[in-house]
């Protein structure tokens, strides 16, 4: 099993766990692939996904793969929740935790809320998205679909485009290829680039031709556009004639680059449909490997140690 009780982010997770989960991950792949499409290695667990923001991928994902392992599934929703009636957060999860609950699976707008949620429960903590912190699972999702693609991560060279700011996709993502060994450049208007992107250690361009032409992967993240208002950049058509992955710009190259996108993606923005839909995107093997990853740290976190899979 793993070194870690939670797994609340990349950044200082083992990487002797990170690699385990990835390796476990595709034993879990060739289950979804089969007819059966079951594991029941979890058994009488009960696992409460604690959804504080909207999201699509991340809780069918979750609540799938929870299922595929046979534990009990519950889905917690903040809207018709007793904290639209003034209860506390602190109280809402020490009530669930009262229920014996084995883990917890929280989404939430403010950074730490998951490392916060550690102090109130027993059981295993894990991140689906804090704020702008880290969303780890995305990131081991897109290392797992690196390795099925590459059979390696070590020396890739790795493109991220896009609102480095505020992703906490491309965070964990960061973290994750160094730990893995890759190459990594982030590229974006300067608006949408943290202050302290060389202090993470990787690369900073403004030309996202420089960083199609050099990289093998590249990963387009969501321009959010509930942020528009901020006025970081200046419009959508204008974002997408600079640093949109446009099929003008895709067809042009000399190699094929593998196309990621954490979804949900803004067609015609950060990337053109026919990118997206294309041979080199991966986007829908993403998908599925969220499946089989969450599947995955659910098992290394909760299952049996006794029990192999």
């Amino acid at each position: 099993m793993l070194k870690s009780k939670h797994l609340i982010g990349l950044e200082n997770f083992p990487t002797s766990d990170l690699n385990k989960i990835i390796d476990t991950s595709f034993k879990f792949k060739e289950i979804l692939e089969s007819p059966e499409r079951k594991a029941i290695l979890l058994k009488g667990k009960t696992i409460v996904n604690m959804f504080f923001e909207d999201s699509t991928r991340t809780k069918i994902s979750f609540t799938l793969a929870e299922k595929r392992l046979g534990a009990d599934s519950i889905n917690f929703s903040s809207s018709t929740s007793s904290v639209k009636k003034g209860e506390t957060l602190k109280d809402t999860i020490q009530n669930i935790d009262a229920m014996k609950i084995d883990g917890a699976v929280i989404r939430h707008g403010h950074p730490g809320s998951a490392l916060k949620l550690t102090e109130y429960i027993d059981g295993s903590v894990i991140n689906a998205g804090d704020g702008s912190h880290e969303h780890p699972t995305q990131a081991i999702l897109d290392m797992v679909t690196l390795k099925e693609k590459f059979g390696k991560i070590k020396n890739l060279k790795v493109g991220i485009i896009g609102d480095i700011l505020n992703s906490r996709v491309a965070r964990s993502d960061i973290f994750a290829l160094q730990k893995l060994g890759a190459e990594i450049v982030v590229c974006g208007p300067s608006t949408l680039l943290p202050s302290n992107a060389k202090q993470l250690g990787v690369n900073i361009t403004h030309n996202i031709d420089e960083v199609l032409n050099w990289c093998d992967v590249v990963i387009g993240l969501r321009i959010q556009l509930e942020r528009m208002h901020l006025g970081r950049i200046p419009s959508k058509r204008e974002y997408h004639s600079e640093f949109g992955l446009t099929y003008e710009r895709v067809s042009k190259l000399k190699k094929d680059v593998v196309i990621m996108h954490p979804g949900p993606m803004n067609r015609g923005v950060e990337i053109d449909s026919k990118v997206a839909d294309s041979d080199n995107a991966v986007i829908l093997d993403q998908v599925l490997n969220g499946v089989a990853s969450r599947m995955s740290i659910l098992y290394l976190l909760l299952g049996d140690k006794s029990e192999k899979l």
